[in-house]
């Protein structure tokens, strides 16, 4: 038992740093109109494309963007995997496919795409060599 209050010590506080990114657009422009918050949709190759693994790893996982993601932005994850063993579930990979036909006609990746509150779409962009606060400043400027 003593073993076990240090374990669920680090996944609680683990858990309380961990993001919530959605994989639903509908509940994501549901919660971003409700919280008031701008919607941050991620089209990623999470398992493929290396410039959506460095993205993940120094913007979307750093402790500024979490902090900052809290309070301001609702995360719309459409994952495209290629590998089998982390293929999507048929239904979740026809709706991204749709939201790809529609949102990233070019098949860009990582393509991200920024709303707001009210659900228009306000700008475009992808992974850019930034630290997480500048990143953060460019996805703000598409919301001035």
């Amino acid at each position: 038992m003593k073993k076990a209050i240090p374990i669920l010590l680090l996944l609680l506080c683990y858990s309380l740093s961990a993001q919530n990114w959605y994989s639903d657009f509908s509940v994501a422009q549901h919660l971003a109109k409700d919280q008031d918050k701008s919607l941050i949709m991620v089209f990623s190759g999470s398992d493929w494309c290396a410039p959506c693994i460095k993205l993940d790893k120094d913007i979307w996982q750093s402790p500024e963007f979490i902090k900052y993601a809290e309070d301001n932005f609702v995360l719309l994850r459409l994952d495209f995997p290629r590998r089998k063993k982390n293929a999507l579930p048929s239904e979740q990979a026809a709706k991204n496919k749709s939201l790809a036909e529609k949102y990233n006609p070019n098949g860009y990746f990582p393509f991200v795409v920024v709303f707001d509150s009210n659900g228009k779409k306000v700008g475009e962009t992808g992974y850019k060599k930034l630290s997480p606060t500048a990143y953060i400043d460019h996805l703000n400027d598409f919301l001035r």
